[in-house]
């Protein structure tokens, strides 16, 4: 899932335990967050105002990274350096939103999974998405995002190592840090127990104290 990039940006354990394990707990972030995607995601809706076409709920893909997902919002502005769309005259160029409900993070997780959206809109549209924009609901604001190479670089490293470990269905362990009380995965992950050391370790260690 497309949408796994911004767990495996903020902790590849976390994004494991969901992705692999197919685990889940809510917590009220978790919560919040899904009713602030609920209202982005009425699948299907189109509105136009003026030059501005609004798209909420595409579903999108790209075998190049072997992701797929959905967009909370693709706003298709009127310009001829854009691509037709059946239905509607003239060019339209797409810019991605995606809806946060916290605020900016220290890390790149958001700028990561949006970027990866515009990678599957290129894409699919044949052409070239420079930047995109992050709504946190927090602060109510949209933070312009600009897809660079480096950036677009970065979706693919991370894709490709999501790919590796999905494969293997390896469940990494992680450095155990402030953020963690954050996670609403916690009490499943118990990163306390990161720090001990591995099952195979502590039986060959007893029985040579036996013997």
């Amino acid at each position: 899932m497309l949408s796994g990039l911004q767990h495996f940006a903020i902790c590849r354990r976390q994004w494991a335990l969901i992705h692999i394990e197919q685990q889940w707990a809510e917590n009220y972030r978790t919560t919040a967050g899904e009713l602030m995607h609920k209202k982005a995601h009425e699948e299907g809706f189109f509105e136009k105002r003026g030059s501005r076409l609004t798209v909420r709920g595409l579903r999108i893909a790209s075998r190049e990274l072997g992701l797929s997902g959905q967009c909370d919002v693709v706003e298709f502005c009127q310009s001829p350096k854009g691509v037709p769309l059946f239905g509607y005259e003239g060019k339209w160029e797409p810019v991605p939103v995606e809806y946060k409900y916290g605020e900016p993070k220290e890390n790149q997780a958001d700028e990561l999974q949006l970027c990866a959206q515009a990678i599957c809109l290129e894409e699919m549209l044949g052409t070239a998405i420079p930047e995109g924009f992050l709504f946190y609901g927090k602060n109510r604001r949209r933070c312009a995002v600009a897809f660079t190479e480096e950036l677009r670089a970065a979706v693919r490293k991370a894709s490709s190592e999501m790919h590796e470990l999905f494969q293997r269905g390896y469940t990494p362990k992680v450095k155990p840090s402030r953020q963690c009380k954050a996670c609403s995965l916690e009490e499943l992950c118990v990163p306390k127990l990161q720090k001990t050391g591995r099952v195979r370790e502590y039986i060959k260690k007893n029985v040579a104290e036996q013997n």
